[in-house]
């Protein structure tokens, strides 16, 4: 299992109450240009006018409302909005004219269209500068740092806290000080000292007072964080923002949108958008709010948190949780809990489910399953019919189970010895079921 979708700047579709207001008005621009289109049978030629003037203002007012979706609001973005409201407005005005519109309004298509044309070239020339806003950039201001709270994930420690912004949004911090991570998983609390510089993706804020910042820690953490940048500068073609036209490759993330067409894909599925048409295949919907990323620059930590589902990596074990199963694995060594829980080592598994279990090590494999119990050792295969010996394979599976998970979490691994010894128990008690 993985978190395939660990979008690490949150460089994403963010829906907040202006976005969400923006898709607001776009219906409601729609459903008033379907009464203006059949104003003369619902008996409201007298308001044609002011039913133009309206449209026109909400074309205007859902696409300024929509700058700033992905990077942030941006001068380019306020100009390119300003042109795909001009240009609307001249489509609506030049068809208008054939649909009832009076000749004084519709006479101002092709002015219209020339503002919508020089406001793109504009547009176009000031893309370039914020083009070389689009990075990551720890900001050189400080602010108390005197830990967060984040449910089931909780920081401690006290220290600094600076900003970090994805062109001009701010998609987390750093943190420099004494930080310790605590996180309640299925197999208890799990809990590590952090080393600084400390990165947290999250949108909360976690800064208190306003602080004197270390002198050069910015500089030194931009410099850590290079090469994890969402597009490397060889690569910049990959950003493209004009507007009517966006293009973005990411990480396991592609974007394009040109009029009329939306395609978004994700590590999790696929949608495409042609005019109102909605087409998914899979979930490609954008990590909740919620997302958090804690991460060490300097070792191999990290925690990431999306909704229900939660991973720590670190350089010796790896926790992974999605709702009710859970899986640590550390080396060769993985236990799986779940609807059954799994024990597996090499040549070595043990799986104990609800009325079932097996119990494999080398060339030995016993399972119990409907009351019956199965054993092939040495190249030969026993049938078991006794509740006794069905009983008996479920307990010793799951008392091997609970034995060798308790020192695996604790970092001691599989004790091969003492497994031998269990299953080569298990195998002489079986024995005396076949006669």
């Amino acid at each position: 299992m993985s978190f395939g979708w660990e979008w690490k700047y949150r460089a994403v579709r963010k829906e907040g109450p202006r976005f969400k207001l923006a898709e607001y008005l776009k219906a409601l621009t729609a459903i008033l240009l379907i009464i203006w289109l059949f104003k003369r049978p619902l008996g409201l030629e007298a308001y044609n006018d002011y039913m133009v003037y309206v449209i026109i203002a909400l074309l205007f007012a859902f696409e300024l409302l929509s700058v700033g979706r992905w990077f942030g609001v941006t001068v380019s973005g306020v100009v390119f909005a300003l042109a795909k409201g001009f240009f609307w407005t001249s489509v609506f005005l030049f068809f208008g004219q054939w649909l009832g519109m009076s000749d004084r309004l519709s006479s101002y298509d092709g002015t219209a269209f020339a503002y919508a044309v020089v406001l793109a070239i504009a547009g176009l020339l000031l893309g370039k500068l914020d083009e070389m806003r689009l990075d990551l950039k720890v900001e050189n201001r400080a602010y108390e740092f005197n830990g967060a709270d984040f449910g089931e994930v909780k920081l401690k420690g006290s220290g600094k806290a600076y900003p970090v912004k994805f062109g001009r949004k701010r998609s987390g911090w750093v943190l420099d000080g004494e930080v310790e991570v605590e996180a309640e998983t299925p197999l208890g609390r799990v809990s590590r000292k952090l080393l600084p510089p400390v990165v947290v993706w999250t949108e909360k804020s976690i800064a208190g007072k306003k602080t004197a910042p270390d002198p050069g820690f910015a500089a030194r953490v931009n410099e850590m964080m290079n090469p994890d940048r969402l597009y490397r500068d060889r690569n910049k073609a990959s950003v493209v923002d004009l507007g009517f036209i966006k293009v973005y490759e990411g990480e396991g993330f592609e974007y394009v949108k040109v009029p009329f067409v939306e395609v978004l894909e994700t590590p999790t599925g696929e949608e495409v958008r042609v005019g109102p048409i909605h087409i998914h295949e899979g979930n490609p919907g954008m990590p909740p709010g919620e997302m958090l990323t804690i991460r060490e620059l300097r070792n191999g930590f990290q925690l990431t948190k999306v909704g229900d589902r939660l991973r720590i990596q670190t350089d010796e074990y790896s926790i992974e949780v999605d709702g009710g199963r859970v899986t640590y694995r550390s080396g060769n060594e993985v236990l799986r809990l779940g609807e059954a829980v799994s024990l597996r080592s090499g040549d070595v598994s043990v799986t104990v489910g609800r009325g079932r279990a097996k119990v494999k090590i080398e060339d030995a494999v016993i399972s119990a399953r409907d009351g019956k119990v199965r054993i092939r050792v040495g190249g030969r295969t026993y049938t078991v019919e006794s509740r006794d010996a069905y009983r008996l394979v479920l307990d010793k599976a799951k008392e091997i189970v609970e034995e060798q998970s308790a020192e695996l979490i604790e970092g001691l691994g599989i004790d091969r010895t003492l497994l031998n010894r269990r299953v080569k128990e298990l195998l002489d008690e079986l024995m005396g079921y076949i006669g």
